[in-house]
């Protein structure tokens, strides 16, 4: 079997595993605490206008979901995996709604076979996740924003070290089940989220002296309804 075709084989494997599970995973209550303390979002007050401007382009809200890849080496890759979690139905996302997703960061190194021991893979630790928003159409700065360290979001016994969260354990990466994004100014038509990713990645399998540190930066565009008042 091919590389390309091994890849596509895990990545669908391990969406469907992420959305059929997410509600079901150990520690949902320490990471939604963890998040209501550290991503709390300031409802803004609308703007006596509503903006204009064409519908945002967003795979997420066309599909529900989404995966973010980046390479941090050859043939290392760190996937962050996004999905609609509350409503469900993205074309309910509307500016005055609460609206939650969820997201998971996992590791994926094609070098070795996916059920291979730890020792022949190349960690990959994650010690801050940062989210920021945009939002349309006047690009304007939004309130929401997450900095976290994702070892504060898992059960104790959790792999870890000063580099921080292992992602690549036989336990998993992180899984963060829901994070709400509140009240939106009147007249948004889309948000976006941009991530980074401080990662630390081993350059070679069982190497403590061959880690480096990354950031990775990923974007995901959102549509924004209107509301039901709006039409």
């Amino acid at each position: 079997m091919s590389a390309s075709i091994r890849r596509a084989l895990i990545r669908s494997a391990a969406v469907a595993t992420l959305l059929a599970t997410a509600s079901l995973t150990a520690g949902c209550t320490q990471v939604l605490s963890a998040i209501e303390a550290q991503a709390a979002v300031e409802r803004s007050p609308a703007p006596s206008s509503a903006g204009t401007g064409a519908p945002l382009e967003s795979a997420f809200t066309d599909d529900g979901s989404v995966s973010l890849t980046s390479d941090v080496a050859d043939d290392l890759e760190v996937r962050i995996d996004v999905w609609a979690a509350d409503p469900k139905r993205t074309e309910e996302w509307t500016a005055s709604a609460d609206k939650a997703f969820g997201f998971a960061v996992n590791v994926y190194d094609y070098r070795v076979a996916e059920k291979s021991v730890l020792a022949d893979k190349r960690r990959v630790y994650l010690s801050q996740v940062s989210i920021t928003s945009t939002l349309s159409p006047d690009r304007s700065a939004g309130s929401f924003q997450l900095t976290v360290d994702p070892r504060t979001l898992v059960p104790a016994d959790t792999l870890r070290s000063d580099r921080g969260l292992l992602l690549n354990s036989y336990q998993g990466g992180l899984l963060v089940p829901e994070t709400i994004v509140s009240q939106l100014p009147a007249g948004t038509t889309g948000i976006t989220l941009e991530f980074a990713l401080t990662l630390s990645a081993e350059g070679a399998a069982s190497d403590d002296d061959s880690f480096q540190q990354q950031t990775v930066y990923q974007t995901l565009p959102i549509r924004i309804f209107p509301d039901a008042s709006d039409g």
